[in-house]
């Protein structure tokens, strides 16, 4: 049987990494390069000449029209960060070349930093990816299901109804060969017409061939331009559902990977930051090498989040 080439490719190797990005000098080149590919601009006035401040932790510039300072890290989600960069540039690696991600405690373990500081590195990564990836959409052809994260809380209601239970929906886009390309996976309050309408809105491109099962509300998506095939399931198992295939891969993937991975997490309060950094992983499997690179390039686009912020996160409604 051959091997899948997606599978088995190299990626990025640890003596790599450290070969790329194992000093400051190298992390703030790169960081430079993703933040001002033509040169610095002055976030202030736009203006390119600059002169550089010494004596800092990081490398800081003064704008020769405005006076105005600038950090690499300033604007960006590491914003005000006092860690070197060398230790985030390790976080970028861990959380892009891990297939099933890495926990804040494995990634205090790894960084050598204390726990309160490895979450809030890894959550501000997560968001990071999260952001990146609300700027794409699925096309062609997608398989659509609905799903529950979260366990059942000792006491609680038991089911669908528990306290602990999210519900999301799932989407793959299929390619002309039958193979999955892209998915997106989102947290919604309900599974109601009004909210899948809302999510094919953001997450389906116009004339769209969506396959769902037979859940009414799923009829949505042709309220925004996409072709809607529902597929009765009722009696037949999963394993006999071709329609379904590679939905429910993703799916059982998402759900091993999350049991586990993570441990104690609040999955009402964070579920879409986990998923997102789930879409943004899978949807760059195809060239893992370049993975620390393209996670650089999320960090610089994605604004300062203080970490209040990031702890009173809640489910889109």
């Amino acid at each position: 049987m051959a091997l899948n080439r997606i599978q088995f490719q190299q990626g990025l190797s640890l003596p790599q990494f450290m070969e790329l990005y194992g000093t400051e000098e190298q992390c703030e080149a790169s960081l430079e390069q993703a933040r001002w590919p033509d040169g610095f601009r002055c976030p202030r006035c736009d203006a390119h000449q600059y002169g550089l401040i010494g004596g800092r932790r990081h490398k800081r510039y003064q704008c020769r029209r405005c006076r105005h300072q600038a950090t690499l890290t300033a604007g960006t989600i590491m914003e005000a960060t006092k860690l070197p960069l060398t230790t985030w540039f390790l976080a970028f690696y861990l959380l892009g070349q891990a297939k099933t991600g890495i926990s804040s405690l494995a990634l205090m373990r790894h960084l050598g930093v204390n726990y309160r500081t490895a979450w809030l590195l890894h959550n501000k990564i997560m968001q990071a990816m999260s952001e990146r990836e609300e700027a794409y959409v699925l096309r062609g052809k997608v398989q659509v299901d609905d799903a529950y994260l979260g366990r059942e809380r000792c006491g609680g209601k038991v089911g669908r109804g528990s306290e602990n239970k999210v519900p999301i929906v799932a989407a793959v886009s299929i390619d002309e060969a039958g193979h999955p390309r892209y998915v997106k996976l989102a947290a919604i309050a309900t599974f109601s017409f009004a909210a899948i309408a809302d999510w094919a809105q953001d997450s389906l491109a116009i004339g769209c061939h969506v396959i769902s099962d037979g859940l009414a509300c799923f009829r949505a998506v042709t309220e925004v331009g996409c072709f809607h095939k529902p597929v009765v399931v009722r009696g037949r198992h999963p394993n006999e559902l071709s329609e379904f295939c590679w939905i429910n891969t993703v799916l059982s993937n998402l759900k091993t990977s999350f049991s586990g991975t993570f441990h104690a997490f609040r999955f009402d309060k964070n579920a879409n930051r986990y998923l997102g950094a789930f879409n943004y992983r899978f949807n760059r499997r195809f060239n893992l090498a370049a993975m620390t690179e393209r996670v650089v390039h999320a960090i610089c686009s994605c604004t300062a989040r203080p970490e209040h912020l990031l702890r009173s996160a809640e489910v889109a409604t």
